[in-house]
């Protein structure tokens, strides 16, 4: 009862060893999932970002979360590679009266305009670094009152099929 209540459990140098490699992979997997090359728009593999947070000797804090840490090392890799979070494809339908006024707004945070389309209403297909999320959601809810909707198309943007050889 007293190892219960006061104790701590023992972690053999092993299991800690095992359970950072577990981290490490998790990290790498995180980061794989959320970036892409920016030149090719295709994904890098889990193998290649491993290696990549070998060489920058990556350490795994592990009393903070993966996915904050995979942040980090995103931040870290683009000192030394092409590396970027992937954009978000988003739809947004906005009032009329709004629209225009609001689209100024929101320029700032649009990476690309795929598609604009005005009619009774403003229509925007566009890429967005997921960063900027929260910024969009939050302008188009407070400027429209709640008239305007936000659709997230994708979560992330990338070139799917064979790399051409040329």
């Amino acid at each position: 009862v007293q190892i219960l209540s006061k104790g701590e459990l023992q972690v053999s140098d092993k299991e800690r060893h095992t359970q950072l490699e577990q981290m490490f992979r998790d990290i790498a997997t995180i980061v794989a999932d959320k970036c892409v090359n920016p030149e090719t728009k295709r994904p890098y593999t889990v193998i290649l970002i491993e290696r990549a947070m070998k060489d920058i000797h990556y350490s795994v804090k592990p009393n903070k979360s993966t996915k904050q840490q995979a942040l980090e090392v995103i931040r870290q890799l683009k000192e030394t590679m092409q590396i970027e979070r992937a954009h978000m494809r988003l739809r947004f339908i906005l009032p009329a009266k709004e629209g225009k006024k609001l689209k100024e707004k929101l320029k700032p945070l649009i990476k690309v305009i795929e598609n604009e389309d005005f009619h009774d209403q403003l229509e925007i297909v566009c890429l967005i670094d997921p960063g900027c999320f929260r910024e969009v959601d939050e302008l188009i809810r407070c400027e429209t009152k709640g008239k305007g909707t936000l659709e997230v198309l994708s979560l992330k943007d990338v070139e799917e099929g064979d790399e051409k050889l040329e």
